[in-house]
């Protein structure tokens, strides 16, 4: 069964076009939109995403999925920015031809709600964000972040158990984000395997420093290794963190940059992870279009 590869590309440059050069070199067919033009893909006016979507039509370039910043906000926040922000990829699904958003699962900082309460208003506004995924035919892919609720296994297990049905809330392995937390990236594979609809390729070492997919202690060749012998499918997203660009530090990184590269522009870090995790994926065996 095939895998979709794609990669966040605005960690090898800001600008559509350098995107484009950045994805055409790595030789992907998809592109995971994050920030393009100097918008987050959550704000992205509809002219410029009509502007953008012609230049990755004309590159023969696919969207597989808005890597939306949907669930990094509060608990004490307003929950109508992320409805407003869901509602607007609604519009842009038909204009960049895809209806897959990456989300998060909320911050407890400001709130100081109790591990009960935590979960509770978790878990409801992301039935809020599922019930309104479904009016608007999108499909949400939860992501394993730090300090949010779905950071340790445990928690991600009880949203997928509560909220994964397969077709409009699914579940994305971030390697990186639980070797991160400080957590058995292998143990949790083998509790969440079967409720995995997607990879994030992201890797780092024991002291946390950004490495390239499968060099670090994600367990990341394993674990794909198990992956291709259970015969899994989905979206397989290279999200580098080599080096700490605009983009990356914009999502707040809880790793560090990769020392070795650090005189290194963003466009070719990019392409030293790019490189590294085709051949990874060839090692294992993963059929990729």
């Amino acid at each position: 069964m095939s895998w979709v590869l794609s990669a966040f590309t605005d960690e090898g440059g800001e600008a559509c076009d350098q995107q484009i050069a950045n994805a055409r070199k790595a030789g992907l067919s998809h592109v995971d939109l994050r920030g393009v033009d100097g918008h987050n893909i959550s704000q992205l006016p509809l002219d410029v995403a009509e502007k953008v979507a012609a230049k990755l039509g004309a590159a023969g370039l696919k969207v597989c999925m808005f890597g939306s910043p949907l669930g990094k906000i509060d608990l004490a926040d307003d929950f109508k920015i992320d409805q407003d922000k869901l509602e607007h990829m609604g519009k842009l699904k038909s204009i960049l031809g895809t209806n897959q958003v990456r989300i998060f699962s909320y911050y407890n900082k400001k709130a100081g709600k109790n591990p009960q309460q935590f979960q509770a208003a978790s878990l409801d506004w992301l039935s809020r964000l599922r019930e309104q995924a479904g009016r608007l035919g999108l499909v949400l892919y939860h992501e394993n972040e730090r300090h949010i609720f779905g950071d340790p296994c445990e928690h991600v297990q009880t949203i997928a158990e509560k909220l994964r049905d397969g077709r409009v809330f699914k579940l994305i392995f971030d390697f990186d984000n639980y070797n991160q937390s400080g957590e058995d990236v292998w143990a949790n594979w083998t509790k969440l395997r079967d409720v995995t609809d997607a990879f994030h390729l992201k890797d780092s070492d024991e002291k946390g420093q950004h490495v390239p997919a499968g060099q670090g202690a994600g367990q990341v060749k394993r674990i794909l290794t198990d992956a291709v012998a259970r015969k899994w499918s989905g979206p397989v997203i290279l999200e580098p963190h080599l080096s700490h660009s605009s983009a990356v530090m914009a999502t707040g990184p809880g790793g560090k940059a990769n020392r070795k590269l650090k005189d290194m522009p963003p466009a070719e870090t990019f392409q030293v992870a790019a490189k590294a995790a085709r051949d990874l994926l060839a090692e294992v065996g993963a059929s990729i279009v």
